[in-house]
């Protein structure tokens, strides 16, 4: 007796019982397939948060990945934008970045008309 030949893919059934896919019948009966599922919202809403009128002014970023050089990035919209690499320099950029909380002209005017 001989084992009829494999197919290339197993798992797979032999190409000769393959059907090309056919579209879903349209539930509605207007012969047009959907498009959304049910329940999805098709528009996009507003947000509903509302906020109190802050927002941010300035950043300040820190890595430190164990083994490597510390670094540290400050950055505001009123223009600062400074970059420190070291653990002294970065940790003497944080303090400063602080700092700048009270100097920072953007700042001020936002606490000041908060007042």
């Amino acid at each position: 007796m001989s084992t009829p030949p494999r197919s290339p893919l197993e798992g797979h059934p032999p190409t000769s019982r393959l059907r090309l896919a056919e579209p879903a019948p349209a539930v509605s009966g207007r012969g047009a397939p959907k498009v959304v599922a049910e329940g999805v919202p098709t528009a996009v809403r507003p947000d509903q948060q509302t906020g109190d009128g802050r927002y941010p002014v300035a950043w300040l970023t820190i890595t430190a990945p164990r083994g490597a050089t510390p670094t540290a990035t400050s950055i505001c919209q009123c223009g600062r934008n400074l970059f420190a690499a070291g653990h002294h320099k970065a940790l003497a950029l944080i303090a400063d970045h602080t700092d700048h909380k009270t100097r920072c002209p953007l700042r001020a005017d936002q606490e000041g008309a908060a007042a």
